[in-house]
């Protein structure tokens, strides 16, 4: 019997100011600052939550955490 392999699950941390605070369509998407990419969902948020932190005083600065391995493999 095969044992199933872990699915590796990759999340990008990028943020940049916003056109509208509540949405994400960024002003200069060339210039969206990439923190990282993180192997668990708990390293991407803690490095989002300290952009986030840093940036908190504007409010059209927003940082995301984006999970790349659900585009990578939808159906999962």
């Amino acid at each position: 019997m095969e044992e199933a392999t872990p699915t590796q699950r990759l999340h990008l941390v990028m943020g940049g100011r916003v056109k509208d605070p509540r949405g994400h369509e960024f002003v200069d998407p060339e210039g969206i600052h990439t923190v990282g990419v993180y192997s668990s969902y708990e390293a991407a948020v803690e490095a989002w939550r300290a952009q986030a932190q840093r940036t908190v005083d504007d409010a059209e600065m927003k940082y995301v955490v984006v999970h790349i391995h659900k585009l990578l493999t939808p159906e999962v």
